[in-house]
């Protein structure tokens, strides 16, 4: 039995191993790769190698793999990417699988600036992929530095600028937040939507010359054939739609294309390889081909996809909406139970001031009655006292009465009779002005024990009426967690070959030329467009126009007289086909 052969497929977010047959075609690797990837948008992909010679190429489905020019590594190495691009995202790509490896293959032509796109929208397209992979921000989770692992901008864009990282992130993060409530798989739609719209997007550029010997660039893309000057890439001086093209073939290094219109002449330009010819061809013809299925009614197979799509768009917006109602749900309860919380933590508050209340109340009637005790003793010694003098006063009176009774009999003289009697009088004076005394200071007592007596009884009332107050409502229930449910050579004969030629059919179709009637997304996307003006105004302040490349030049230029990616096609279509040639053959 043969020997497998070990072979790693690398896509734009995975590796892939399998082991294949010597006898294995290339489609049937192919197959593998996008029944384990889970594609049906097969038509816009191929398989790259490097062949022996260090050049990339596409592997020939129709071939066996071991046929082909593959580098001899062990696992042999190819990569899983798009060939031909949509003309427009939004209305042909249909899986979100095939959304998602766009977006990415996207995403690193423009951050390695194989694509050029201008600091605004660099900006823009950052915070759509920082969403696609983030979700919606949050403060909580998403803290600063969040994005400092992450690629996010073209090298060029970030030296042009006097920013930091830190600054840089503060402006993604701005626009992250206005994506909010987007999902995942629409913010990718919406950056594709936006650099689809870029001049060099989709674009395969080759080094051509006119008969003249003129050095140009050729671009081959989803809408046909355009031509630019050497030193730019952005905005090309002739097109060539695929509806005017009938016969593409080349001769070694020569290359023929044929009009519809038989009155042109054929449009020749030469190629530095024959193995450049080659690759032009495959592209041509694999562009035409989609660029006219476009212009016809879908296939059942695309209709079906389509209406697969359709409702698992609507499945999942149905399941956001019941996500959403839950997580509302759950947001109010955690509001009623922080508020229930709260209230519990006020209630305790309460009683812990009740009891505080009470315990100063039953401290103060504890001081009340003993200021009250002390008083009774005072006022019980003061009537003591009192009894005392009072005793006192009335013997002095007997006295008196007993010394005038016996006054007569005594036979004292009248000067000790008088002395003793002033002097009990004056002392009979003084005890009358301290009973008297004692009286009010009794009087006082009595006034200030009444007083005491009141305010304990007071103090009673009050400490009655806090301890029969209503308890307390019980705490709140607790709630419990919620369950959330490059070209090889061909075969031998092939490899000799330098010759090949392919019709290209162009009948059928309908509205064939509307990309020329197309408007970019910041025309059509009024939030889109005021985001662009509002990142550049705010990025000129820190711009360092010293560090402008030609690309940046040259966009500056194309917006400052107005063009944009379609003007300009529309520009470079004008007139008949011959005339077109005719200029080409002069630059």
């Amino acid at each position: 039995m043969p020997k497998a052969v070990n072979v790693r497929v690398t896509t734009v977010d995975a590796e892939l191993e399998f082991a294949i047959q010597p006898s294995t075609t290339g489609k049937q690797l192919f197959d593998q790769v996008v029944k384990t990837v889970g594609l049906r948008e097969v038509w816009y992909f191929g398989l790259q190698y490097m062949d022996g010679k260090g050049y990339y190429t596409w592997l020939k489905l129709d071939k066996k793999v071991s046929a082909q020019d593959v580098k001899k590594e062990n696992p042999m190495q190819f990569k899983f990417r798009a060939k031909f691009f949509p003309e427009d995202v939004s209305e042909e790509l249909i899986q979100d699988v095939t959304q998602k490896l766009f977006f990415l293959q996207v995403k690193e032509g423009i951050l390695s600036d194989e694509v050029y796109c201008p600091p605004e929208t660099a900006v823009l397209l950052a915070s759509y992929s920082v969403q696609a992979k983030f979700g919606d921000y949050n403060k909580d989770v998403h803290r600063p530095g969040y994005l400092v692992s992450e690629r996010l901008l073209p090298q060029r864009v970030q030296e042009q600028h006097k920013l930091s990282r830190e600054q840089w992130e503060e402006r993604i993060q701005v626009w992250h937040e206005e994506h909010g409530g987007m999902l995942k798989e629409d913010a990718m739609l919406e950056y594709l939507k936006i650099a689809q719209d870029l001049e060099m997007y989709g674009v395969n550029y080759f080094d051509i010359k006119n008969k003249k010997g003129t050095e140009l660039w050729l671009g081959v893309d989803a809408l046909g054939l355009n031509i630019y000057e050497k030193d730019d890439k952005l905005t090309p001086k002739i097109g060539f739609p695929w509806s005017e093209i009938r016969n593409i073939s080349f001769n070694d290094k020569k290359f023929i294309i044929k009009p519809i219109d038989k009155k042109s002449p054929d449009f020749v330009f030469y190629a530095a390889r024959l193995r450049i010819n080659k690759r032009i061809l495959q592209l041509c013809m694999g562009n035409h081909e989609l660029y006219m299925r476009r212009r016809k009614p879908d296939t059942i197979e695309v209709q079906q996809m389509k209406a697969q799509a359709r409702e698992e768009k609507q499945q999942k917006q149905l399941e956001r909406a019941h996500l959403e109602k839950e997580k509302k749900r759950r947001e109010a309860i955690e509001r009623e139970k922080e508020q229930m919380e709260q209230e519990k933590q006020d209630l305790v508050m309460r009683l812990y001031q009740f009891e505080e209340k009470t315990k100063k109340a039953e401290k103060d009637l504890q001081d009340q009655l003993q200021r009250a005790m002390m008083l009774e003793a005072e006022r019980r010694k003061a009537e003591e006292e009192a009894a005392r003098l009072e005793a006192e006063r009335q013997a002095a009176l007997l006295a008196k009465e007993e010394l005038a009774r016996h006054a007569e009999d005594q036979q004292k003289s009248q000067e000790q009779l008088a002395a003793e009697l002033a002097q009990h009088s004056a002392k009979i004076s003084l005890l009358e002005e301290a009973k008297r005394r004692k009286e009010e200071e009794a009087d006082s007592w009595q006034l200030r024990a009444t007083e005491a007596q009141n305010d304990l009884i007071k103090t009673k009332e009050e400490l009655h009426m806090v301890m029969t107050a209503p308890p307390p409502p019980p705490p709140p229930p607790m709630f419990e967690p919620m369950d959330d449910n490059s070209d090889s050579e061909e075969n031998v004969s092939e490899e000799n070959s330098s010759y090949q030629s392919a019709e290209l059919q162009s009948e059928g179709f309908n509205n064939h030329r509307n990309e020329e009637d197309r408007l970019t997304e910041a025309q059509k996307n009024e939030r889109v467009q005021k985001q662009l003006k509002a990142l550049t105004s705010e990025l000129a302040q820190a711009r360092d126009e010293s560090k402008n490349t030609q690309n940046d030049l040259l966009h500056s230029e194309n917006v400052r007289v107005g063009r944009d990616k379609y003007k300009t096609l529309r520009q470079i279509r004008q007139g008949n086909t011959k005339q077109r040639i005719d200029e080409f053959e002069a630059l």
